[in-house]
Parts: structure tokens; sequence; C-alpha cells
């Protein structure tokens, strides 16, 4: 009818008066009618004059919709589905003013497109002016080019002065010319906002957590010196590893033992974490041993030592009236509460593979003579290739020098190491050195690659500490019967771990820690000593926490005093043995024992190496560079920590 299909609908059904739709108006009194396709009605009601679009020159641009009285509806096509104006009958300014204030460089671009489809689908790149105007047509609001701003300076590490810059201001205001560019000031002030909202998200989220651990460590650069905490945590619903870069804090003075543990103990308080941090993993710094000795958790028969019956002394006769002022201003550094300490087990391979190892030069002539003979001639060598050239700051930049060679020898002979040797008149190494290169750096990789797993922050557990020390051991074992000329290094790195990790390998809860994951459970040693230790820690804990969880919920039980709730999960000594009986190396299941994953939360959430401060000392160096050694401390650690903490920011 007119040009459109027509349909049969249930509108007016209610009066059993079924209409037909003609795609612009109802028609009503068309009684038990079936119509297809029809295209005429005879005796059909005609459309007025007034029904139609009074501006026919316009139907490219809008789609008339009806009119409201002397009001006419017109839907525009560029803003579809939405965009309906009103006009009136005699005036299509509306129209118009729509057209040229929202839509006039769209319809440009369209319009151009439309024309010349085969130019712009061939082109590889559109033209800089068709991208000028399409970034114009879209208005970016001010607060979004604001948060852009201090997100560029945050990740980039941009000094702050960056906004002033000429070419900065030309290409914001090129992009966007309608944005301002916001002073250095305003960027110092959001920042300084930014980073109060992330650490009070952060806040929130580890108010969830049941244990955190943190690692600390101190840095010093352009005579300034700061403590670096980082906080890490498990989430009990997927299990996964959580980390957050808490403090980048100025230290004044000396690194002495007590300026640490307040500068600690302040951070803690901040974040509300003292009484949820289970360790914290340091190096072996004397400061830092000292300052956990002095201000740690003191074990029960240390403190029952100190103390004295009060009820055999006479109070009256020992009564002293000191001036409560005086002692209040006094802050003899005694409230600082500090968590139990963990030494880095990477400083602690790092010694093994440095003081330790040198012994064996004392231990053997031939070794001493074959030792010094070929690494002195490596060393020379290594000024004509620079890309294994060691590093005197890690150790392992020297094992990995060592296999760079013998991958230079292997695949290109030792011709290409002879012509270097040739110009810079260095004596050849001959087939025992080789040899020897060889055996050392067969003999170095099993300490490097254990330094390697527990230096991870994402996949590594405390209970992982002790399982890689035992199978260190036991590689260095099986190539002790093989070697030849580096059993002394074999002896001294041995002698080295049992020194410097025996405390630890002979401690239930680290070894229990261990037990505590799918992935170890009791195979990792074949010591029956240590898994007994273990499991008679896991036992007693596992007792007193069920027996903590009754009491409390007695004591919540108020109807009857003598009424002693029924525990309908499994005692936790026969939960332990369907732990360990399970196959399953998989995380997950510690879902299914509640009480071996609550104690696995406790002891596993600590990291053995304090590796995670350390790289928040490596990004605070590419801020804190000499040409900005002069920022204030507070804007260097807000800043630090908003590029560390993207996570936890709005």
């Amino acid at each position: 009818v007119f040009g459109y299909p027509i349909e049969i609908t249930d509108r007016g059904r209610a009066n059993k008066n079924p209409c037909i739709w003609t795609g612009k108006k109802y028609i009503f009194g068309v009684m038990d009618m079936e119509i297809r396709d029809a295209e005429f009605i005879e005796n059909s009601e005609e459309i007025p004059d007034d029904d139609e679009c009074p501006w026919p020159h316009l139907e490219e641009l809008f789609t008339y919709r009806g009119r409201k009285g002397d009001s006419v509806q017109m839907q525009c096509k560029l803003c579809l589905p939405s965009a309906v104006i009103s006009a009136y009958k005699t005036s299509a300014s509306n129209l118009k003013k729509h057209i040229m204030v929202r839509r006039l460089i769209t319809i440009f671009i369209q319009r151009k497109t439309t024309a010349t489809p085969n130019k712009l689908s061939s082109s590889k790149q559109a033209k800089l002016p068709d991208v000028m105007l399409a970034a114009a047509s879209k208005r970016v609001p001010q607060t979004t080019v604001d948060k852009l701003i201090i997100n560029f300076i945050c990740e980039s590490v941009q000094p702050f002065t960056v906004v002033e810059q000429p070419a900065f201001k030309e290409l914001i205001t090129t992009l966007q010319p309608q944005a301002k560019v916001i002073s250095r000031s305003t960027v110092r002030t959001r920042i300084c906002d930014a980073a109060d909202d992330m650490k009070k998200t952060l806040i929130a989220e580890l108010g969830k957590a049941k244990f955190v651990a943190t690692t600390t460590d101190c840095w010093s650069a352009h005579q300034k010196s700061y403590l670096g905490v980082t906080c890490h945590w498990i989430n009990e619903e997927t299990l996964e590893r959580r980390s957050a870069a808490l403090a980048c804090k100025r230290l004044r003075g000396s690194h002495t033992f007590d300026v640490i543990a307040g500068a600690l103990d302040d951070v803690h308080c901040q974040y509300k974490i003292r009484d949820k941090v289970v360790r914290t993993t340091t190096d072996s710094g004397s400061n830092f041993l000292k300052a956990f000795h002095v201000f740690g958790m003191q074990k029960d028969a240390e403190v029952d030592d100190d103390e004295e019956d009060m009820d055999a002394l006479d109070a009256s006769d020992h009564i002293e009236y000191h001036d409560a002022s005086t002692i209040l201003d006094e802050d003899s550094g005694m409230e600082y509460q500090l968590p139990p300490h963990q030494r880095c087990a990477c400083h602690l391979l790092n010694l093994v593979a440095t003081t330790d190892a040198s012994l064996a030069e004392a231990m053997n002539d031939t070794y001493k003579r074959l030792f010094r003979a070929t690494f002195t001639k490596c060393q020379r060598t290594s000024v004509g290739y620079r890309s294994f050239a060691p590093n005197a700051t890690r150790w392992n930049s020297t094992c990995l020098a060592t296999e760079r060679i013998i991958r230079i020898i292997d695949e290109k002979g030792e011709d290409s190491i002879r012509g270097v040797c040739d110009e810079l008149k260095v004596k050849m190494l001959s087939p025992a050195e080789v040899a020897f290169l060889r055996e050392y750096s067969i003999t170095m990789k099993p300490l490097m690659k254990a330094s390697n797993i527990l230096q991870s922050e994402s996949s590594v557990y405390m209970g992982w500490l002790l399982p890689v020390i035992h199978q260190l051991l036991s590689k260095l074992n099986r190539l002790e019967i093989s070697s030849k000329t580096c059993t002394p290094l074999i002896r001294a790195l041995q002698n080295g771990l049992h020194k410097r990790f025996g405390q630890m390998m002979e401690d239930p809860e680290l070894a229990a820690a261990a037990v505590l994951l799918p992935k170890f459970k009791t195979s990792w040693t074949d010591r029956a000593d240590v898994i007994e230790a273990a499991l008679t820690y896991l036992k007693q804990h596992l007792e007193t926490s069920k027996n903590e969880g009754e009491l409390q919920r007695e004591s919540s039980d108020d109807e009857d005093f003598f009424s002693r709730p029924l525990s309908k999960t499994l005692p936790s000594p026969f939960e332990l043995d369907g732990y360990l009986a399970c196959a399953s190396d998989n995380m997950e299941l510690l879902h299914s024992f509640p009480a071996i994953k609550k104690l696995s939360l406790k002891l596993n959430t600590a990291l053995p190496a304090s590796a995670a401060c350390e790289r928040l000392f490596s990004c605070a160096g590419l801020l804190f560079t000499s040409k900005r050694s002069r920022i204030d401390s507070v804007n260097f650690e807000n800043q630090l920590l908003l590029k560390l903490n993207k996570r936890f920011r709005k």
C-alpha cells in the first residue's frame, strides 16, 4: 500500500479489531483477513498531505517520523538509532543547527569516502588531513586528557617539567585543539592525589588477606639513601601470588639497625599489616640482622628467662617517681615490632659462589694454577669480546661469560678465539685450559639455575627453598664422581651450602612448608629425620588450630555451658594423611583440605629471596637519574609506586 509492504498485527486484539501496518499508519476495521505480499487495498484510508515530510530536500540526512501538534519529528541518519529532533512545521533551523554544529566534519568525511572509495581502500594509510579531521570529530574531555598525561609521565618515568616543553604542548593541542595542558604544579598535585587513592585501594586489598610477607633492602644513589619495601600475599580463592610495592622511603643519617627497624615498622603500620606479616626477607647485612634480632619476635623461652616473680616483691618498697613528659619525649625504639626474619637465599648462594668457592684454590695446587691461568687469559680476551665480559656485581655473569666462550669455540672453532688472542697479544688457551673451562661451567651451572629459580616472584613459595637446596647438593654429589679438575671447587661449594643453609635445612617449619606444597609433599628429600620432623610440626599445629577453633565456638555458645559442638570435618591428623595420599601435584588440591590449606598459606606466603625489592630499585634507578637528583623524596616515591602498582590504580 502506497509503495510499502503490509503485515497483519495483533494491535487492537482486545477489541477483536485486527489491523494492518502499512509502514506509515495502521488501518483498522479489517476482520478475519489473511494478506501476504499485497500491493493494494481497496477503500483504504488515504494519507493526508500534512502527514508528509515538509522538507523533501533533507531526506538525505533525516527520516520523517511523524508530527506532534505543530512540531515535526525528524530522525538524523548520522546518529542512529537516537537523535530525534523536533522542528517547527514552517522552520528547519533546528535541523540545520544540528548538522552544522555537531556533524559537519563527519558528513564531509563520509561524503569524501563515498565519492572515492577505491582510492581510500587502495591506499596503505590514511592521509594526514583525513586523520586530523577524524580526530577533531571526536572531542575528548579535559579530565581524560589530564589523566592520560599523568599516566604518560608515570609510565615513562618522565620529569614533571615535560608538560612545560613547547613540543609536548604542541602535540596535545594539535591532537585536541580544545584541550589545555596542565602545569607542573598541577601534575605534582594530581600525582600525589593518585598515589593516595592507590594506597587506599591497596590497603583495602591487603585487608582481605590473612597472611602477608614483605621484602626489604637499602639503596643509595646520588648521596641519598632509601628503604624499599615490597609486599606479597596469596589469593585464597585462586591460590595465585599477588605482589605490590609499598614504599621507597628516604633514610636520613646512618643506616643503623634502629633507623631501619623504625622505618620498616612505620611502613607496616601505614598499610595496616603489622599483625599479618609472617616473614620479612632481607639480605645478610649486619644492620638488618641486628634489627630483627633486637626488635624481632622473641621466643617464649627467651622472654621467660627475663621475667621475675612480681608477687614476691613489696610494691611499696620499689616505687620510683619520674617526670612523665620526659619519658614520653624519649623515643628508645623499643616499641618497634618486627616479624620473623628470613635471609635471602640468592644472597647466600652468591656468597657460596664467590667467597666459599675461592677457598678451593687452597685445597689443591693444580686447580689453583689452572684456575688463575685460564681466567687471566679469559679476562684479557673479554676486551675483544664485549658481549661476554663478566660483571663484578653478579657472580653468575662469570658463569655466563664462560658458557659464551665455550659456545664460540664449539660453533666457530678455536681460530675465532685465536684471532682475538693474537691481536691482543695474549697467549691462546691450551687444550687443558679449554677442558677446565668446560668442567667449570658444568659445575657452576646448577648453582646458577638454583639462584634463578629462587629469585622468581610469581610462582615460587617459601616451600621451594629446601627442595632446591637438597636438589643442588644432590647434583653436586653426582658431579663429584665424574669430575677431573674441579673436585676442589665442588667440595668448596658443598661446604659453603652446609655452612650457609645448614640451620635452614634443620628447620622443621621450612620443611613443613615444602610438605604442604602438592608439588613436593614428602618426595623432595631422602632424609627420614627431616620428613619426620616436618610431619610432627604439622600435626602439632593442625591440632592446635583445631582446638582454637573449637574454643572459639564454645565461647560463643552461651545457651549451654557444658555443650561441646561436634566437628563436621575430619580430624586434622586424618586430614593430613588424606592430603599426603592424594597423587595430584596441582595447587588446587589444597581446596579439598581446609585446615591444610590455611596452614600452607601461612607457611608459604613468604618469599625465599629479596629479589623483588631489588627489582624495585632497578625501576627507581631509571627514575632517580643524575639530572633529577634534586627531586623531592615524596614526589619520587609517589611516581615510583604509581608505576609499579598499576593494578591498584583507578
